[in-house]
């Protein structure tokens, strides 16, 4: 049998650089989350899960709906994420009367020029956050579809695009449906997953009073430790290119699709999760792997962010829903039936 032959010193040299190359990215990730989740920390109280959740959305270059009662610091939780990536902010309040045209913008006569003029919407922007975007129509929603889709807008016939970092947050009240519209499947799809922000617990809650009570605010907050910015808008386009070189084996990539596929088999289920979920928790999971400092991803990155991910894609059949069937729940029972892979 032949010896393996022993590397040269530029050989040597090579592949020790190819390993560090491979290392830096994730420490880069590690030291940026870490100093994200800090700062995001000091401002929100009590919603851990939804920070990371929120960082997963943006590391994985996707959009994310946020569902919560009035009160739980969603707003705060998206203004906070624009302040520490240096982003630039913009918020529409969704109502009955908003017209596409508010969002995306529209041409305006000059009389001083005597020609069209484009007057962009606040569309264009890095974080826009679309508060209680069940209150607009459909058709108002759908000015949303091309913008979160291909990352540019159409106005007027003529195509614009929009930031390299491009981020939707749109915020919906789970309880409260009197005037609202029920959004889009198209444009749930094209949500990368759905954030709960639940009541904080005892604990947090008395945090939070104490803070107030003391001066503290959370606003306070945002306005004074985030003055300067955590990331640069270069540095997060760095993080996002080393998150999509997290490996993923084909072993993964089986489990993911066949978790989807069962979703579609499953007997409670009207229209289960289509290919752009296979995708997007294929995505979401390599931002986890990176936020636990791993450039792999394992089962239970999926297994963790299947239900955020799955839930908001996948319909009901009336009868189960009438039953009191629980969309999360069939989720849960989705991970058992699927073999795990080793």
């Amino acid at each position: 049998m032949s010896e393996k032959p022993e590397l040269g010193s530029d050989e040597q040299t090579n592949s020790a650089n190819a390993e560090t190359q491979s290392v830096a990215p994730l420490a880069a990730i590690t030291t940026a989350t870490r100093r994200v989740r800090e700062a995001l920390g000091r401002v929100i109280v009590g919603q851990n899960e939804a920070i990371d959740l929120a960082l997963i959305t943006l590391l994985a270059g996707g959009h994310a709906l946020i569902e919560g009662v009035p009160g739980v610091g969603k707003t705060m939780l998206v203004k906070a994420l624009a302040r520490a990536v240096a982003g630039e902010f913009q918020r529409i309040q969704f109502t009955p009367d908003l017209m596409p045209a508010d969002i995306t913008g529209t041409s305006v006569f000059d009389l001083r020029t005597q020609e069209f003029r484009l007057v962009r919407g606040p569309i264009f922007t890095n974080f826009l956050l679309a508060d209680e975007i069940n209150r607009a129509p459909a058709k108002t929603q759908s000015a949303l579809l091309e913008a979160m889709q291909e990352r540019q807008v159409t106005i007027d016939r003529e195509t614009c695009d929009l930031p390299s970092v491009f981020v939707v947050f749109a915020t919906q009240n789970p309880i409260e449906h009197q005037g609202t519209y029920p959004l889009p499947e198209a444009q749930k799809d094209r949500f990368l997953m759905k954030i709960r922000m639940g009541y904080p617990g005892e604990h947090d809650e008395n945090e939070l009073a104490r803070l107030v009570a003391e001066g503290d605010a959370p606003e306070r907050r945002l306005a004074e430790d985030l003055k300067v910015p955590v990331l640069q808008p270069d540095e997060f386009t760095e993080l996002r290119a080393a998150t999509a070189r997290v490996r993923v084996s084909e072993a993964i990539s089986r489990y993911v699709v066949s978790l989807a596929r069962e979703t579609r088999q499953h007997p409670a289920v009207w229209v289960g999760a289509g290919p752009r979920a296979t995708l997007a928790l294929i995505s979401a999971s390599r931002a986890l792997a990176a936020l636990e400092e791993r450039d792999f991803v394992l089962p239970e990155d999926v297994k963790t962010l299947a239900a955020p991910v799955l839930e908001h894609r996948m319909l009901l059949r009336p009868e189960f829903e009438m039953e009191g069937l629980q969309i999360r729940e069939v989720i849960n029972a989705v991970l058992e039936a699927v073999e795990v892979p080793r």
